[in-house]
C-alpha cells in the first residue's frame, strides 16, 4: 500500500506540473517579434562580428532560419510603417523617420493592422519598447490594436532619463505618461516577461522593440550621468557622430548591444520556464543598416541611403517543431514578409481589403517550396539624397541622383562592380518598373489627402 500511495502521489504531482503548462495550440502558436535598433549587418556572431557578444541572438540562428538576404528601409519610422501595414509604407505617407516637425504626422487607422487582426483572431496583443509612429494619442499603439503598450514615441530617448531630443519626458504605459527608473533596455526585457507571464495560457504577440543600440550612445551599467554623452544639436540633440570630442566609441556601441541580447536570453527562459518554446515563433530582425559605429561588413555604406548596408538586415526565424534548425537561407525578403508570415502562423483572418504586399516565407523556410523570385523596391527622397532602388532577382539598380548603377548582388554583395554599361537593356527595363511601382504608391498615397 505505502508503494501504491506513492506511486499515485507522484503521478499526482506530475499531472499537476503538466496542467500548469498550457497545451501546445498549433493553430494559434505565440509570436515574439525582436526588433533591435541601428545595428549593422555584422554586428552579431552569426553574421560574422568579431568583437561583440552575442550569444542568445547566435542561438536563435543555431535553432532556427538565418535569412542572408533580407531587407528593411533606410531609417526607422518607414520600417515600422511598413510591418504594421504589412505594405509600402510609401502608401500611408511614412518615407522618413518622424522628428519634432512631424508631431502632426499620424498613422490612418484601417481596422487591419498586424496587432488589430490578430487581436480579432483571440491574440493578446504588446508592443515593448519603440513605437516611433506618431504622438497624438488617438492614433498610438493601443488605437492599432495593442492591447498593452510601454515604451516611448520617439525616434531615440534618454536611456537613463527616458526623455526624448527636445527634453520631454518620453515614457508610457498605454496612453499615461510614467516614470520607472532603470536603464531602458532592462525596462524592455522585464516588461515583456512580465507579459509573457501573464499570458502564458492564451495566445499572444509581442513586440519587443529594443532601442539599442541607436544614439546615444549610452552602456548600460553606468551612472545617470552617462547622459552627459548626447551631444546639443538643436532638434538632434542626441545625434553623436565621429567628429564630436570625445566621440563614442566601439566599445560603447558594443556594450549596448550585448545588452539587448541578454534580454532575448532572458525572454528565451521564461518562455521555456512555461512551455511555451516550442508552440512559440520568435523573429529576430533590425529596422535599417548600421551607423557610424556599426559594422556592416561585408555591405557597402550604412544607415540613410539605399546602398546594401543601409537597408540589408539580419533576420531569424525559430519555431521548434515547424522551422528547421541551423538553416541559412538566400531567400529574399522584406520586413512586410513577416507580417504576412506571421498572419499566416497563427491562421488568422485577413480581409482582401488589407491587401497586403508582403509575402508568407514559411514554405520557403519549411523546405516545401523552393525559393522564389522577389521584386523590391525603395524611395529616400530627402533634401540631402535621393535615390531609388529596385531589386529584382539577383539584380539591382540604384538610382542615386543623376547616376544609374547596377550590380549583380549574386556575384558582388559589396556593390563595387558597376554593370549598367554592360546591361543598359536591363538598366532600362529596371528603371521603367521602378518609375510604375512609383506611379502606383503615390496614386494611392494621394487618396489619403482627398
Amino acid at each position: 500500500m505505502t508503494r501504491i500511495a506513492a506511486l499515485l502521489a507522484l503521478s499526482l504531482i506530475g499531472m499537476t506540473g503538466f496542467a500548469q503548462r498550457p497545451a501546445a495550440n498549433p493553430q494559434k502558436p505565440n509570436v515574439v517579434l525582436i526588433m533591435t535598433d541601428d545595428v549593422g549587418y555584422g554586428d552579431f556572431g552569426s553574421y560574422g562580428a568579431p568583437d561583440i557578444r552575442t550569444p542568445n541572438i547566435d542561438r536563435l540562428a543555431r535553432e532556427g532560419v538565418r535569412f542572408t538576404d533580407f531587407y528593411a528601409s533606410f531609417q526607422c519610422t518607414p520600417t515600422r510603417a511598413s510591418l504594421i501595414t504589412g505594405r509600402y509604407q510609401q502608401r500611408v505617407k511614412f518615407e522618413r523617420a518622424l522628428g519634432e516637425r512631424d508631431r502632426e504626422a499620424v498613422l490612418p487607422l484601417t481596422g487591419r493592422s498586424l496587432p488589430q487582426l490578430l487581436k480579432n483572431n483571440g491574440y493578446a496583443t504588446a508592443l515593448i519598447g519603440k513605437w516611433h509612429l506618431g504622438w497624438k494619442p488617438e492614433f498610438g499603439p493601443n488605437a492599432h490594436g495593442f492591447d498593452y503598450f510601454f515604451g516611448f514615441l520617439s525616434g531615440s530617448t534618454d536611456y537613463y532619463r527616458h526623455v526624448g531630443a527636445d527634453g520631454r519626458p518620453d515614457l508610457f504605459e498605454n496612453g499615461t505618461p510614467v516614470e520607472a527608473p532603470g536603464y531602458m533596455t532592462d525596462l524592455i526585457t522585464a516588461r515583456s516577461i512580465r507579459f509573457v507571464e501573464q499570458n502564458a495560457t492564451r495566445p499572444f504577440f509581442l513586440e519587443v522593440a529594443y532601442n539599442a543600440a541607436h544614439w546615444p550612445f549610452q552602456p548600460p551599467d553606468h551612472s545617470s550621468t552617462a547622459s552627459r554623452n548626447a551631444s546639443s544639436r538643436g532638434p538632434n540633440a542626441f545625434f553623436q557622430g565621429p567628429d564630436d570630442d570625445p566621440p563614442a566609441t566601439r566599445a560603447d556601441y558594443a556594450a549596448s548591444l550585448e545588452r539587448p541580447d541578454q534580454g532575448v536570453g532572458q525572454i528565451l527562459q521564461a518562455l521555456e520556464d512555461r512551455g511555451l518554446t516550442r508552440n512559440t515563433l520568435v523573429i529576430f530582425t533590425n529596422d535599417n543598416g548600421g551607423e557610424w559605429l556599426s559594422r556592416n561588413a561585408p555591405l557597402f555604406h550604412r544607415k540613410g541611403s539605399l546602398w546594401e548596408g543601409g537597408i540589408r538586415v539580419p533576420a531569424i526565424l525559430r519555431w521548434p517543431g515547424q522551422l528547421p534548425a541551423g538553416r541559412t537561407t538566400a531567400q529574399v525578403g522584406m520586413t512586410m514578409d513577416l507580417t504576412a508570415s506571421i498572419l499566416a502562423a497563427t491562421n488568422t483572418p485577413v480581409p482582401a481589403d488589407a491587401r497586403l504586399e508582403g509575402v508568407n516565407l514559411l514554405a520557403i523556410l519549411r523546405g516545401e517550396a523552393p525559393l522564389a523570385e522577389r521584386t523590391l523596391f525603395w524611395r529616400l527622397n530627402a533634401p540631402a539624397r535621393q535615390q531609388l532602388a529596385v531589386r529584382s532577382g539577383p539584380w539591382k539598380l540604384l538610382v542615386d541622383g543623376a547616376d544609374l548603377l547596377l550590380f549583380d548582388l549574386s556575384k558582388d554583395i559589396g556593390e563595387k562592380n558597376d554593370l549598367a554599361a554592360r546591361r543598359p537593356d536591363l538598366v532600362a527595363q529596371l528603371r521603367r518598373r521602378i518609375q510604375e511601382w512609383e506611379k502606383d504608391v503615390d496614386s494611392e498615397a494621394a487618396a489619403l489627402s482627398q
